[in-house]
């Protein structure tokens, strides 16, 4: 029998539920923006979302942040919507969660 050791782990646990809730918030953001899951952009879209999420939770790290499972799902979401931006796909801003903390982490990284 595999027992999985990590899942014990808090902290892992705690980052897997907000993975995912960040690949639920995703799934749900395109869908309401009309984007196919198969469209060929996300690749791209999703890989550059990655970089800047990194960034931003470095930054974040740095200035001594903790962050809820919520708070990691809003920033990955803001990174979301500012790179579907640089692809030319335009986000309502209703769609997003207005949160001055994590727009001004998203701002820093995209310096």
């Amino acid at each position: 029998m595999d027992i999985d050791e990590w899942g014990m782990d808090p902290q892992v646990r705690f980052l897997r539920r907000a993975f995912s809730q960040m690949e639920k918030t995703q799934r749900d953001l395109l869908e309401r923006l009309g984007i196919s899951p198969f469209d060929e952009r996300l690749r791209r879209i999703r890989d550059a979302t990655l970089k800047l999420f990194e960034k931003v939770w470095g930054i974040a790290s740095r200035w001594g942040m903790t962050m809820s499972e919520e708070e990691i799902t809003e920033i990955y979401t803001h990174c979301l919507a500012y790179i579907l931006q640089r692809f030319r796909i335009q986000v309502p801003k209703e769609l997003l969660t207005h949160n001055e903390k994590i727009e001004r982490l998203v701002q820093e990284a995209t310096r």
